[in-house]
């Protein structure tokens, strides 16, 4: 049985990632900004997935609703090594699913592993949750999902 989710692989803007992807040579879906994940995930288009760390979500803040599969784990961002596998748990092996972290690196990290293990429909989100550091070594001011003042908690 197929979910609504698994019949969204062609949305227009999933497609068009896909596209820039292969002629960047992305090893994995595609990306995909803050608002298009937004508007992808608020439909029910696409799951969202955080892999930051538990704490990262705690103390610096999460989207409702989205799942949590953590990349690494710790202060010292220990490498989850069932990663592949509770992702695909939580999601299902054909979900379209879009993946947050701090900035976006982490995140591609997650996405690229996941298509090596067969997930063929895994984003990533750009700019991450907080975006890049700035000139004064701070995030949050140059991109970024709370940036974007997108929907946001924090416990």
């Amino acid at each position: 049985m197929t979910t609504a989710l698994e019949n969204q692989t062609s949305h227009p803007v999933l497609e068009a990632a896909r596209a820039v992807a292969r002629s960047s040579g992305l090893p994995y879906a595609g990306r995909v900004t803050p608002q298009q994940a937004w508007a992808l995930f608020s439909a029910g288009d696409a799951v969202l997935v955080d892999v930051r760390t538990a704490e990262e979500r705690k103390f610096v803040g999460y989207v409702p609703d989205s799942a949590h599969v953590p990349w690494a784990t710790g202060t010292s961002l220990t490498r989850n090594p069932r990663f592949v596998r509770e992702l695909e748990a939580k999601t299902g092996k054909d979900a379209v699913v879009l993946l947050l972290c701090r900035s976006g690196n982490r995140s591609a990290l997650a996405a690229e592993a996941a298509a090596k293990a067969g997930l063929a429909n895994v984003f990533n989100v750009l700019e991450g949750f907080e975006g890049d550091l700035d000139e004064r070594q701070r995030r949050g001011k140059s991109g970024g999902w709370r940036f974007h003042d997108l929907p946001w908690v924090q416990d």
